[in-house]
């Protein structure tokens, strides 16, 4: 690991001011309010469980990921909250650094099942520029992990890159999904995560709803709030948003789960079948390798990718 010090010209960025949302959690079911609030410069996001007898705090960071069975649950101690990524992936579309999340219960609510409601939330209470540098973790080397071979490889990978992209690439070999885009790169520089990524929903299929039920998952899930599929066809009555609404998702999570490393990549993400638990493996890896990566903040604004300039500006 490297430290890249230069004046810097992108400042980090918070709330103007609250903002509120109550829902239900999608694996609890149990009912759940949000309250975002602007925290100082170098904060971070922190998850605030003030629900408990002694409220804890949580700062996101790849180490604090502690289950990746379906969503991504961070802990401190016995605290936990869970199925965090669609709120920390809004977050990274919006190019939030640093924010508190108090919390009521143990899971995020799930509202409409992507990250629309958040971006609306966030946008809603504006967005501040601070009198702090904003700082980036360039990757510097290839970094690659994977699991499975043959029919069941699946990988996930971060090369060097002056920006950020990812590119994703599903396989369910289901009617519904292979009839819809399975692969497809969204580049911070030329799109709009509002527009192009935010409005994905999760989905699931009939088949498997029972069987979590009995595990205690999905207990809050719905049509409402997923897409939802029997051996054939999608089953929500006003169908998909985007024709690759899927993959799209997958974006939507992998960029929530590498928010988790606590600062904006500049790196070029790639996977093939990743999913919570590869795309935590793979931050891990990254930082275990400190001649992989480096901070860096930018003294001109030339300096600086162009995807970090098309953030949505500051009231």
């Amino acid at each position: 690991m490297r430290y890249f010090y230069n004046r810097p010209v992108l400042k980090q960025r918070t709330l103007k001011s609250l903002t509120q949302a109550v829902g239900v959690g999608l694996h609890s079911g149990q009912r759940v309010e949000l309250t975002l609030r602007p925290a100082q410069p170098d904060t971070g996001i922190v998850f605030r469980r003030v629900d408990l007898p002694v409220p804890v705090d949580i700062p996101v960071s790849a180490p604090s990921v502690t289950d990746t069975r379906m969503a991504s649950t961070i802990s401190h101690g016995a605290a936990k909250v869970q199925t965090i990524e669609h709120l920390m992936s809004a977050c990274a579309g919006l190019g939030l650094d640093n924010l508190y999340v108090d919390i009521t219960a143990e899971e995020v609510p799930i509202l409409d099942g992507s990250s629309a409601s958040f971006v609306f939330l966030l946008q809603s209470a504006g967005i501040e520029l601070q009198n702090a540098p904003r700082r980036f973790i360039r990757v510097l080397a290839p970094v690659e992990v994977s699991e499975g071979q043959g029919e069941a490889l699946k990988w996930a990978r971060l090369e060097p890159f002056h920006g950020y992209k990812l590119s994703f690439e599903i396989d369910f070999h289901h009617p519904a999904v292979d009839s819809t885009g399975q692969r497809v790169e969204f580049d911070l520089s030329h799109g709009s995560y509002a527009r192009d990524i935010a409005r994905a929903r999760t989905f699931g299929f009939t088949k498997d709803v029972e069987m979590m039920r009995s595990n205690g998952l999905a207990l809050g899930g719905g049509l409402d709030n997923a897409i939802v599929m029997d051996d054939y066809k999608v089953l929500n009555s006003d169908g998909l948003r985007y024709d690759d609404e899927f993959v799209k998702h997958k974006i939507l999570d992998a960029m929530g789960d590498l928010y988790l490393i606590g600062k904006p990549l500049l790196a070029a993400y790639s996977a093939f079948r990743s999913g919570h638990a590869l795309n935590n493996k793979l931050l891990r890896e990254l930082q275990a390798r400190p001649d992989a990566w480096e901070y860096a903040t930018f003294r001109r604004p030339s300096d600086a990718p162009s995807s970090f300039h098309r953030l949505p500006q500051a009231a």
